[in-house]
């Protein structure tokens, strides 16, 4: 039978308690619950609003600012410029896509060189940081590959969109409908 997700309470002073363990813990503790795979939940003591996305911010944040910073300055500013944007939620889960793409393949290799090699085996200690060093560089190929290909995808797609757009409203008199657009005619002239 699988445990019930943990409830972490967070109150006024700041303070964050957890209600399967009756104590005080700091985000350090609720980094461990996210390390470990543990389901949690932490809500305000007093409105019962949900906090957890808050909380996993806040753990994000400290971890950038602890010296080794994950995410450059030009890539929070193109998820900033993503809010409010029309592609804000294909954002999202194109970004959680990804990750859970490279973490199932984490997964698989470490479970390849366990099966190999064996579970306490120096070699799968350290899989991810070999394999990076020896690999890395087509890995980056391969991801930028991958990242072009998407790219021609989304002009595709968006191309795709405005014809069908424009062939839908061609038959309804817009005042401008169409100016500065081609015109399909004429573009199949050329």
């Amino acid at each position: 039978m699988a445990q019930e997700s943990r409830l972490i309470k967070k109150y006024p002073n700041r303070r964050l308690y957890d209600t399967r363990t009756s104590s005080y813990i700091t985000l350090a503790d609720v980094k461990e619950l996210v390390l470990g795979y543990e389901e949690f939940q932490v809500v305000d003591a007093k409105t019962q609003e949900d906090l957890t996305r808050s909380i996993l911010l806040q753990i994000i944040l400290e971890e950038e600012a602890g010296g080794a910073p994950m995410f450059t300055i030009d890539l929070l500013s193109q998820m900033i410029r993503f809010y409010g944007n029309a592609m804000q939620g294909m954002m999202g889960k194109y970004l959680e896509n990804n990750i859970k793409a490279f973490t199932d393949l984490q997964v698989k290799l470490q479970d390849h060189v366990k099966s190999i090699y064996g579970e306490n085996s120096p070699m799968s200690r350290d899989l991810w940081a070999q394999f990076l060093n020896f690999q890395g560089p087509a890995l980056h190929s391969m991801m930028g590959t991958y990242i072009e290909q998407s790219k021609k995808m989304f002009a595709q797609m968006q191309d795709q969109v405005e014809s069908q757009t424009r062939n839908l409203f061609s038959g309804f008199q817009f005042p401008n409908f169409g100016a500065g657009m081609p015109d399909e005619t004429e573009k199949d002239k050329e």
